[in-house]
């Protein structure tokens, strides 16, 4: 397989919720099911850096080092005996236009494009995304090292999926794979969850606004590649 794109992810916040399984379900792209861990459904806003951003080896100009935030929900694929363990998107939100009209049109991911900032120093992150009436804020303050999650544990779980599938329409689906190192973990104080979950991922999301979260972590990152697409048979 080809690496279309490399990357640095860095400074991952993950809030983690638990949701009734049939909100997702209308979103399964086909030939998928839902991954779930001992019975629960999660979903998780995901805020990080996109670092020394690669296409094809290349650099683009002025679209090397960026935020993004998504929704995202986990799924999985049997193939060959092999299950692949993998993500969906509900919206991925970045800052440069070009990135997410790429992303939306060529490759059908629900890229939009919001201003955006962040900050970090040695004790916090946090990502600020605002588009319209729309303003959001996700924080931290960081902990001590955790390290790498355990086989079979949670933070295992949300981070150790390494497959991405794509609904393209009502009978394509796209399938991509993602390579990276196991993640160290930080314990997290103080997190601040101030999102318009309704207005910027749909009514149906609205809930989470007025939900405590069933974990909040933070991963260090690594360096990433994301492998080039292939459509599957649905």
């Amino acid at each position: 397989m080809q690496k279309f794109l490399t990357a640095r992810w860095k400074d991952l916040i993950m809030a983690n919720y638990e949701v009734d399984p049939s909100i997702l379900i209308p979103r399964l792209p086909a030939g998928t099911e839902l991954d779930l861990q001992d019975g629960k459904c999660f979903v998780s806003l995901v805020g990080f850096m996109f670092l020394d951003t690669r296409v094809l080896g290349i650099p683009i100009p002025f679209h090397v080092n960026f935020e993004e935030v998504n929704l995202r929900f986990y799924n999985k694929r049997e193939v060959d005996g092999e299950t692949r363990r993998a993500v969906c998107f509900v919206k991925e939100i970045v800052p440069r236009f070009a990135i997410a009209t790429v992303a939306r049109v060529m490759y059908g991911e629900p890229y939009e494009c919001w201003t955006m900032s962040h900050e970090r120093t040695e004790t916090t992150v946090s990502y600020d995304w605002s588009k319209g009436g729309s303003t959001n804020h996700l924080s931290v303050d960081i902990g001590e090292s955790i390290g790498v999650p355990a086989a079979g544990s949670h933070g295992e779980f949300i981070i150790e999926h390494y497959w991405g599938y794509t609904k393209r329409g009502d009978s394509r689906v796209d399938e991509y794979k993602v390579e990276h190192p196991k993640w160290e973990l930080f314990s997290v104080k103080n997190d601040v969850i101030d999102v318009d979950f309704g207005a910027t991922y749909g009514e149906e999301f609205a809930f989470l606004a007025g939900q405590k979260p069933y974990s909040v972590l933070l991963a260090k990152g690594s360096e990433v590649a994301v492998y080039k697409g292939a459509r599957i048979n649905s």
